[in-house]
């Protein structure tokens, strides 16, 4: 039974508590064997991976973890019970599992407990929350003494790929809260020496804060950086108008996690810190997870952590390279509710380029947006806010952060927040120029403000969409430019 299952509850009083304790009390823990914190799941999730550099072995295990979480859910749980029958088929893993139907957020959210197998209670579940990258927040469960031992290997190896060792410290601004900071002159820092993490403050991401910033940095020296993509943007900016070299130069490394990711932001952290960049997709819900590898910024998928497909807007297959598809995920090793075809509400392209580096793997080329990143122009056509490149515009070189929100087709707000408001002219060339990506479909009116309101887990929307984007996906499928 893996220590962090059993502490968990108390991780709230752990990160509230004063500095002083968080070190005594971390740094006893950290010394604990990864055995005893993790239990022996892990080292069974350990052991897969490392046999995953072998494809034949990869190939049969992968179909087996597929059978088997099909098997357990047609016999344990409610909604899949009319699959029974279909077990008794002389089937491939693949065919059975495309009997199951897709799983969308909003019916799972909906009647819960018919995704809950019958054979195991409620001492068995872990209950975990997800904010909704579709705006669908809603609960799930997890496998206790399972779950989370199979992320800690999973994470945990793609540290390993950064070159992390057990002495780095890493920079961390993945929207923890800082206990105090709502404090005037609190602390915007914290340090954990359990997993080694400086974590900064998402919520004082201004320039008034960056220097306080900088002086956590250098007295902790992190040599590595997890971040959110709209965390690290501000800080790597600032540290570009004022070089640190003695930070920079030592970081070797920068992993971005969680959110979709835009190729200026990449260039940027890419020109500050000089390192490789890597990528991490995941979810809450744990039914897929893919990595990118140094000098690949492709998305890699484990094949040993859920089942990948790809589908259109009608539901079906999606087989050729560089047509875009919804994410759909069926996540291994979890007993309590298995996700059978779930869908993410994520967007990916199947990768051409031959895959050499990690065979067996699923290779798509990027996750190109989620549902909610996508502007609907006023003929009905979707516009995903990746080829916009707003942040491209010279006219916002010198914006803090933006944000588009769309009430209506054809029609969107551009909040910027900066010091200064643009001027008409600037205002009309940006008006222009975006009406230009979208051939004339989407006309902008551009707004100062003074705060843009993060998510509750630190995350930036570049778009709040209050359109019903699925009414706009099928409308745009039918005519062919989805």
């Amino acid at each position: 039974m893996p220590m962090e299952d059993i502490i968990h509850p108390f991780l709230k009083h752990y990160t509230a508590a004063p500095q002083w304790i968080k070190t005594t009390i971390g740094g006893i823990y950290s010394r604990i064997p990864t055995s005893l914190r993790y239990g022996v799941k892990y080292d069974k999730f350990l052991d897969e991976i490392a046999r995953s550099g072998d494809p034949a072995w990869l190939a049969r295990r992968a179909d087996e973890k597929l059978m088997e979480t099909l098997r357990w859910a047609a016999e344990t749980v409610p909604a899949y019970a009319g699959l029974r029958a279909e077990l008794a088929r002389d089937r491939s893993p693949q065919e059975l599992l495309q009997a199951f139907p897709l799983l969308d957020k909003a019916s799972l959210k909906g009647d819960t407990s018919r995704y809950l197998s019958t054979r195991m209670g409620p001492a068995k579940r872990l209950v975990a929350h997800t904010g909704g990258s579709t705006s669908i927040p809603m609960k799930v469960y997890l496998e206790k003494y399972v779950s989370r031992s199979k992320d800690f290997a999973y994470n945990g190896t793609f540290d390993r790929i950064a070159g992390i060792g057990p002495q780095d410290c890493i920079l961390a601004l993945r929207g923890r809260t800082v206990p105090g900071a709502d404090r005037p002159d609190g602390p915007i820092w914290m340090y954990d020496p359990i997993k080694r993490y400086l974590h900064l403050s998402s919520d004082h991401l201004e320039l008034p804060h960056m220097p306080r910033y900088l002086a956590a940095i250098r007295q902790w020296q992190p040599t590595f950086i997890h971040a959110f993509p709209s965390a690290l943007v501000p800080l790597a900016k600032w540290l570009e108008a004022n070089p640190a070299p003695d930070f920079t130069r030592q970081v070797r490394c920068v992993q971005l996690f969680s959110e979709n990711i835009y190729d200026y932001q990449i260039d940027l952290i890419r020109r500050v810190f000089n390192c490789p960049v890597l990528l991490d997709y995941g979810h809450t819900e744990r039914a897929v997870k893919a990595i990118s590898l140094p000098g690949d910024q492709r998305y890699f998928f484990w094949p040993l952590y859920g089942k990948l497909e790809l589908v259109d807007f009608d539901g079906r297959p999606v087989t050729r390279p560089g047509e875009l598809g919804e994410i759909v995920g069926t996540g291994f090793d979890n007993h309590v509710m298995p996700l059978i075809r779930y869908r993410t509400g994520d967007l990916a392209m199947w990768s051409a380029a031959p895959n050499t580096a990690r065979p067996g793997f699923p290779v798509v080329d990027r996750i190109e947006g989620r549902l909610q990143e996508f502007l609907v122009c006023h003929d009905q056509r979707l516009v995903s806010i990746c080829t916009i490149g707003a942040a491209h515009f010279e006219q916002l070189a010198d914006a803090d952060r933006m944000q588009f929100e769309q009430h209506q087709p054809g029609h969107a707000t551009l909040k910027v927040l900066s010091s200064q408001d643009l001027s008409e002219q600037a205002k009309a060339q940006l008006a222009a120029g975006i009406r230009a990506k979208t051939q004339g479909g989407l006309e902008v009116d551009i707004v100062r403000v003074d705060e843009i309101a993060r998510t509750g887990v630190g995350k930036h929307k570049l778009l709040v969409q209050r359109l019903d984007i699925s009414h706009y996906l099928g409308a745009s499928h039918v005519a062919g430019e989805a």
